[in-house]
C-alpha cells in the first residue's frame, strides 16, 4: 500500500517560516516534507492527482508532468503511474489533451466541460480517445522531462516494470505531433493555437494576438473558476469570452491545426519542448537506441529559438505572433524560461540572467520569487493570475536553468525563497511576488510536488537529480 495515499491533508495553520539552514531531518525540513505529502495525498483520485479539488477537480496535462517529478521522491511508482494515466488519454494523432476528465464530477464543476469539448465525436478524425472524455487543445511538453526524471529516482523499479519502454513511443509521438503540425510559422517553432495551451492564460503576451478574435457572448458560459476564487485574482470576463471562442472554433473546425486566427511561438513552450527532446535522447540511451538524431533535433530547435525569438537589445525572449507577425514586446517570464536549456549561447544566458536580477523582475532585490510579468509594466497587477504574480513552476524551471549554467549562487538563493514561500502561503497556487501573499487555491499539487522536489535537492546534495 502506497503509505502517501493513507495520509490525511489539513491546514498548515502552524506554519512557520522555512529555515534554509536547518540540517536535513530537522523539525523545519520534516515539517515541510510532510504537509508537502499531505497536499498530494488529499489530491490523489487513484490514478491521478488533481491540481486542487475544489477550483481544478480533473487531471492536467502539464500539472501531471510536475506533479510527477516531486512524487518520485515519496513513490516512485505513483509517479509512473500519474504520467501513464495521462498518456492513456492521448490521441490517435500524438496529441496530449490538456484535460483528461473525471467522469464522477459534475459537469457544472468546471468550465469548458467534456460536453463543450465533445472530443469523442468532434475530436474522432484526430482519433480522440472514445473510452474517455478530454479537452481538444494541448499543454506545454514537459512529459520527456518527467518522465527521465521519474526513472532516475528508481532505476530498478523502472527497468522492472519496462516503464520507459511503455512511454517512450507516445512521448516521440507526442513531439512528432507538435513539430509535424504546429510548425505553423514555418520556422521550426511549435505555435500553440489557444493561450491555455501554452499554460499562462491571460499574460499580457497575448493581448495583441487576442485583440483580432471576437469574444462569445457572455450568456454563451458560465465560469465555474469564480465560485472558488476571487475575481480580481482571475482573468476578466472579455478574457474569457475570447478563451471559449478560440476553443469553440477549433472544436468546430475538428480541431484541424492551422485554421484558427491565433497562433503564438511561444519561447516557454519551446523551450520545454526542447529540454523534453534532451530527455527523450537519454531515454532512447537507456533502452539500447541511438539517440544523435534526438540530440541533433535539440540543437536546431534552439538555434531556432534564438533566431527567431531573441532580443539581443532587451536581453530576453519574446513570443512571435505568426498571423500579425513580428515580435510580441510584453516581458512575461516566459521569456527567461529557456534559461533551463543547456545549449545556449553563453552570452545569452549572462544576458537573461542579468534580465531576471534587473528592474523588471527584481530577482533577489525587489521580489523573491520571480514575478509572471513586467513590474514596470503598464499591465502588471501582483494578484491578477499571469499578469504579475509569481508561480512556483516557473520558479523551479529557472532554479534548474540557474543551477545548470553554474549559476549557484543564484540558485540556491530562489530555492530557499521557494521552500520559504510555499510553507507560508499553504502550497498556494500563485503568491504576490512582494510580499508572498498567496492567490488562487491553496494546497496547489504542482506547488508540493515541486518542494518536494526541492528540498530533496537540499537534503541529497544532488543538483537536479536527473541521473541514474
Amino acid at each position: 500500500m502506497d503509505r502517501t495515499a493513507q495520509l490525511i491533508a489539513r491546514p498548515a495553520k502552524d506554519a512557520v517560516a522555512y529555515d534554509p539552514a536547518a540540517p536535513p531531518g530537522s523539525p523545519h525540513t520534516r515539517a515541510l516534507h510532510r504537509r508537502a505529502v499531505e497536499v498530494l495525498a488529499a489530491n490523489w483520485t487513484g490514478t491521478s492527482t488533481v491540481p486542487s479539488r475544489r477550483l481544478y477537480p480533473h487531471q492536467w496535462s502539464w500539472d501531471s508532468a510536475f506533479i510527477a517529478i516531486g512524487l518520485r521522491h515519496v513513490s516512485p511508482r505513483r509517479a509512473q503511474t500519474e504520467l501513464e494515466t495521462l498518456l492513456d488519454a492521448q490521441w490517435g494523432d500524438g496529441r496530449i489533451p490538456h484535460i483528461v476528465f473525471n467522469p464522477s464530477v459534475p459537469l457544472d464543476a468546471y468550465f469548458p466541460s467534456p460536453d463543450f469539448w465533445r472530443s469523442s465525436t468532434a475530436g474522432r478524425a484526430a482519433g480522440a480517445p472514445r473510452t474517455v472524455q478530454t479537452s481538444g487543445i494541448v499543454q506545454p511538453p514537459v512529459h520527456a522531462l518527467a518522465a527521465w526524471l521519474v526513472h532516475c529516482s528508481d532505476p530498478g523499479l523502472s527497468r522492472a516494470r519496462g516503464f520507459l519502454a511503455r512511454v517512450y513511443p507516445r512521448l516521440a509521438a507526442w513531439h512528432r505531433y507538435l513539430l509535424h503540425r504546429r510548425d505553423l510559422g514555418g520556422g521550426g517553432l511549435v505555435s500553440v493555437v489557444h493561450p491555455w495551451e501554452q499554460g499562462m492564460d491571460n499574460a499580457p503576451s497575448w493581448d495583441a494576438p487576442l485583440a483580432r478574435v471576437t469574444p462569445a457572448p457572455a450568456r454563451s458560459f458560465r465560469r465555474a473558476d469564480l465560485d472558488h476564487g476571487a475575481a480580481e485574482d482571475r482573468p476578466t470576463d472579455l478574457d474569457y469570452g475570447r478563451y471559449v471562442r478560440l476553443a469553440t472554433d477549433y472544436r468546430d473546425a475538428r480541431y484541424a491545426d492551422g485554421t484558427s486566427e491565433f497562433a503564438v511561438e511561444d519561447p516557454s513552450f519551446n523551450a520545454l519542448l526542447i529540454a523534453s527532446e534532451h530527455a527523450l535522447a537519454r531515454i532512447a540511451q537507456e533502452l539500447g537506441a541511438t539517440a544523435t538524431a534526438r540530440y541533433g533535433r535539440a540543437e536546431r530547435l534552439t538555434a531556432a529559438l534564438v533566431e527567431r525569438l531573441w532580443d539581443p537589445a532587451e536581453g530576453m525572449f519574446f513570443c512571435r505572433d505568426v498571423r500579425g507577425g513580428g515580435l510580441v514586446r510584453e516581458r512575461g517570464v516566459s521569456g527567461v524560461v529557456p534559461l533551463l536549456l543547456p545549449g545556449l549561447p553563453r552570452e545569452v544566458v549572462t544576458a537573461v540572467v542579468h534580465t531576471l536580477k534587473g528592474p523588471h523582475f527584481g530577482l533577489g532585490t525587489t521580489t523573491r520569487l520571480v514575478p509572471s510579468y513586467d513590474l514596470l509594466g503598464e499591465a502588471f497587477d501582483p494578484h491578477r493570475y499571469w499578469r504579475g504574480p509569481a508561480w512556483f513552476n516557473t520558479a523551479w524551471l529557472l532554479q534548474r536553468g540557474l543551477g545548470l549554467h553554474g549559476r549557484t549562487a543564484e540558485a540556491d538563493e530562489l530555492r530557499r525563497a521557494v521552500l520559504d514561500t510555499a510553507l507560508t502561503s499553504d502550497f498556494a497556487e500563485y503568491v504576490d511576488p512582494f510580499t508572498g501573499e498567496a492567490c488562487g487555491a491553496t494546497g496547489f499539487s504542482w506547488t508540493a510536488a515541486l518542494t518536494l522536489d526541492l528540498l530533496h535537492q537540499h537534503t541529497t546534495g544532488i543538483k537536479g537529480g536527473d541521473r541514474a
